[in-house]
């Protein structure tokens, strides 16, 4: 496999050793692009957990919803609320991320 040789980069004190991959040295306007970008990338993954948490609180809130004469009434009610509140919410949130693409 031919490629460019790696060429070592002169050490810096505390640093381990760094390897160019003759790629240059990122402007600033490239590294603000790049910043970005893994910024929307972290949101959209933050974004995405909450999703799941979301759907798991729905599904656990149904469940004591459905859970019969073991749990009293007021609480059956009141999950069943949540249950159908935090899924509709889900559907939004996962919604609004297709759009976004």
């Amino acid at each position: 496999m031919a490629g460019k040789p790696l060429h070592i980069v002169p050490p810096v004190s505390g640093v381990a050793e760094i390897y160019d991959l003759g790629r240059g040295p990122e402007t600033t306007g490239e590294r603000v692009k790049r910043l970005q970008a893994e910024a929307r990338m972290l949101a959209r993954e933050e974004v995405e957990r909450l999703d799941r948490d979301l759907r798991c609180l729905a599904c656990q809130a149904e469940t004591i919803a459905e859970g019969g004469e073991a749990y009293p009434a007021g609480i059956r009610e009141l999950a069943s609320r949540i249950s159908v509140e935090t899924a509709q919410r889900a559907d939004i949130l996962q919604a609004l991320l297709q759009r976004l693409g």
